[in-house]
């Protein structure tokens, strides 16, 4: 899987819980640039995330997460495990 791939895979996840279906992700969209991203949104992303993945965001993965581009990165770690 491809860092492309995953910013793609994830649009649908930001539509749904963002309720916002014009919302265009880019690697350096972050909770500033959405005005509703707030931590219970932070937390639905990264459920949602896991489930998309099937993976296990620990607290430690997702401390120093700054925008999308490091969500789609660490998906990407966690995948290749």
């Amino acid at each position: 899987m491809k860092h492309e791939q995953v910013l793609e895979a994830i649009q649908p996840i930001f539509h749904e819980i963002f309720d916002d279906e014009s919302l265009i992700i880019t690697n350096e969209t972050n909770a500033d640039d959405i005005e509703e991203w707030d931590s219970l949104a932070q937390i639905n992303l990264v459920v949602e995330m896991e489930k998309k993945f099937s993976v296990k965001f620990y607290l430690d993965d997702l401390h120093d997460l700054k925008n999308v581009g490091d969500m789609v990165r660490l998906v990407l770690a966690k995948v290749s495990q």
